[in-house]
C-alpha cells in the first residue's frame, strides 16, 4: 500500500493508518515483514500472516515509548527507516524499568533510490508526528510539548552526590536525547551560585528548556536566578527539567511517582526522567515564596524545613560521597542525639482559605535586591508576585489563621511535592500544581523508635496510618515559624539557612516543569 493511503481499521489498534512490506532489518537480505501504523503502535507482522481479523501483530511497537524515528539512504538504491524505543520491561523480581530497542526497516521497491528514500521519510516522519504525547484536555493551557527539533541548556553540577553526574549524562543522558533532536549546550558549574548567575544574566532565548542534572539544590539556585531577572514572567514559561544526578533527588523521584512509574532509583530514575524529557510533556508547578525576619525572600519549589529532617541533611553532607545512602547514617547519628526545638507555628488551613475566597491567580508586588517591601498601591512592571496571604513578620498573624498551642517540636517541615528524597514517600496525595503546602509537625515526646518507625513507613508512604499521635499533618495556604531561640538549622529545597522567623505562601502555577504526565 502506497505511503499515505488508509487502510481499514484493525482491531486492538484503531484505523491503519500506513501500510506496507519492507525488509525486517537494514540488510540486503532481510526476511520481508508487514507494518501498519496506527494512531498507538507500529504492528509488526511476518510476510504473508494475517494482516485482519482476530490475529494480533507479532509484535507491537507503543509509539507513546518512541523517543525518535530517522530515514536514511542504504545499499543498492534502498533506504531505511527506524524507530527507537524505551518500553517498561520487568524482571522477574523488582519493578519494570525502561530498555533500549530499536526497529529499522528496509524499502527497495526497485531502482529507484529517492523513491525509496520518500517512502522511509514519510513513514519516519509519521511515526515521529504519531509520538508526540497529546496534550491533556483539562486545566486550559497548562500543558503544552516542547518543539523538534529542540534545544536545550543543560547545568550540570559534576560535584553533586557521589561525584558521577557528569558520567552519567554522556553515559545515559546524552544518547537519548540525540535519537529524540534534542540538540544540547552543557554548562558545568563551577562553584556555588554559578547556575543562579548563569540564567540570570543569559539570554534564554536561544533554548527551549533548561535541563538540571543534579541535586535538587542547583534547581533551587536556577528557579531563584530566574525570579531575579528583569523578565522573569517570560522567563518562568521557559519549561525547566530535572535529572536526577545528587544524594536527594526528591523532585525527580516525585515527577516519577506523578508519571505513574513504579519506584526506581539511580540509574532507572535517570533513565525515566530522561524519558519523560525527550517525550517533551510539560506542565505547570506550583512555588512557595518564602520570607525571613531579615528581609530575605526565596521561591522554593519543594520544602521548607526546621529540626530533625533538616538536621539529617545538614550533618549528612560529610558524607555525601555515599549517594543517597548518607541520609541513612545521618538518621541514625540523629536519632541518637535527638533534638527538641521551641517555637510558634502558625498556618492558614486550605479550608479556611476556600471559605474566605478561593486562590487568587498571582499579581505583581515590588521586590528589590532580595528584600521585601510591603505591597502598596500599584505594582510596578515586572515586580514580583505579592505575598498577599501574609502579615508582616513583626506583625501577628491573621485572626482566622491556626496557632498550634505546643511550642516544643522534633520537627517542622512544609512540602510541596510528593517525595522527600528517592526513597521517602512524605505527601503521596501532592502534585505538581494543587496549590497546596502539605504541612507536617511532630511535637515533642515522641520516643526514638516511634520516630523510626515513622521514617520506615515512609518509604511507602504509610507513615499517616500509623496514627502516631505526635505526628499531625494539615494542607495549607501559608504558614510561620517564630523559633525562640536561633537553634537549629532551616533548609529550603535541602540548602541551610540561618535559623530565624519565617513565613511563606503558595503562588500557583508560577513556573513549567516537564512531567510527563
Amino acid at each position: 500500500m502506497a505511503a499515505g493511503r488508509r487502510a481499514p481499521p484493525e482491531p486492538g489498534g484503531g484505523p491503519v493508518l500506513l501500510q506496507g512490506i519492507f525488509g525486517a532489518g537494514p540488510a540486503p537480505g532481510a526476511a520481508a515483514c508487514s507494518l501498519s501504523l496506527t494512531a498507538r503502535e507500529l504492528q509488526v507482522r511476518r510476510a504473508g500472516g494475517c494482516s485482519g481479523g482476530s490475529a494480533g501483530p507479532d509484535a507491537a511497537l507503543r509509539l507513546a515509548d518512541c523517543v525518535g524515528s530517522a530515514a536514511f539512504p542504504a545499499a543498492a538504491a534502498a533506504a531505511c527507516f527506524s524507530l527507537v524505543c524505551y518500553p517498561l520491561r520487568g524482571p522477574r523480581w523488582g519493578p519494570p524499568s525502561r530498555q533500549r530497542l530499536e526497529r529499522t526497516f528496509r524499502v527497495s521497491r526497485g531502482p529507484d533510490a529517492e523513491g525509496n528514500l520518500r517512502i522511509a521519510q514519510a513513514w519516519s516522519r509519521r511515526i515521529r508526528e504519531l509520538a508526540v504525547p497529546a496534550v491533556p484536555a483539562q486545566d486550559g493551557d497548562s500543558y503544552g510539548v516542547l518543539p523538534r527539533p529542540c534545544h536545550a541548556l543543560v547545568l550540570l553540577n559534576p560535584q553533586s552526590g557521589s561525584g558521577r553526574a557528569l558520567d552519567d549524562f554522556q553515559a545515559v543522558v546524552q544518547p537519548m536525547l540525540a535519537e529524540a533532536d534534542i540538540a544540547t549546550t552543557v554548562f558545568v558549574t563551577e562553584r556555588a551560585h554559578h547556575a543562579h548567575e548563569k540564567v540570570r544574566d543569559e539570554d534564554l532565548s536561544q533554548w527551549d528548556t533548561l535541563v538540571v542534572m543534579s541535586g535538587d539544590g542547583l534547581l533551587f539556585e536556577v528557579v531563584n536566578g530566574l525570579m531575579e531577572r528583569p523578565d522573569w514572567r517570560e522567563a518562568m514559561k521557559k519549561p525547566l527539567c530535572i535529572l536526577p544526578g545528587g544524594s536527594g533527588n526528591a523532585l525527580a523521584a516525585s515527577i516519577n511517582y506523578y508519571a505513574g512509574y513504579d519506584h526506581v532509583a539511580k540509574k532507572k530514575l535517570l533513565t525515566n526522567c530522561t524519558f519523560i524529557l525527550c517525550k517533551g510533556l510539560y506542565t505547570q508547578m506550583d512555588l512557595v515564596s518564602l520570607s525571613t525576619a531579615s528581609g530575605k525572600r526565596f521561591f522554593s519549589f519543594l520544602g521548607f524545613g526546621w529540626g530533625f529532617i533538616s538536621d539529617v541533611d545538614i550533618d549528612s553532607e560529610k558524607y555525601r560521597w555515599l549517594g543517597s545512602a548518607r541520609f541513612t547514617l545521618g538518621t541514625l547519628q540523629c536519632l541518637a542525639k535527638l533534638r527538641v526545638y521551641q517555637g510558634r507555628l502558625s498556618y492558614l488551613p486550605v479550608a479556611a482559605e476556600q471559605s474566605s475566597s478561593p486562590a487568587p491567580r498571582d499579581a505583581p508586588a515590588p521586590v528589590t535586591n532580595g528584600h521585601i517591601p510591603q505591597p502598596a498601591g500599584t505594582a510596578a512592571p515586572g515586580s514580583l508576585p505579592p505575598d498577599s496571604l501574609l502579615a508582616p513578620l513583626g506583625q501577628p498573624v491573621p485572626a482566622h489563621w491556626t496557632v498550634v498551642p505546643e511550642e516544643e517540636f522534633v520537627l517542622v517541615y512544609a512540602i510541596y511535592q510528593s517525595h522527600l528524597g528517592t526513597n521517602l514517600l512524605m505527601a503521596p496525595a501532592a502534585r505538581l500544581h494543587d496549590g497546596c503546602i502539605h504541612l507536617f509537625y511532630m511535637k515533642a515526646g515522641i520516643s526514638r523508635v516511634t520516630l523510626l518507625k515513622l521514617f520506615l513507613a515512609m518509604s511507602r508512604g504509610t507513615h499517616l496510618d500509623l496514627n502516631c499521635p505526635h505526628l499531625s499533618y494539615v494542607p495549607v495556604r501559608a504558614f510561620r515559624l517564630e523559633p525562640r531561640v536561633a537553634a537549629g538549622v532551616m533548609t529550603v529545597d535541602g540548602e541551610a539557612l540561618a535559623c530565624e522567623p519565617v513565613q511563606g505562601q503558595v503562588h500557583a502555577r508560577l513556573c513549567r516543569v516537564l512531567s510527563g504526565s
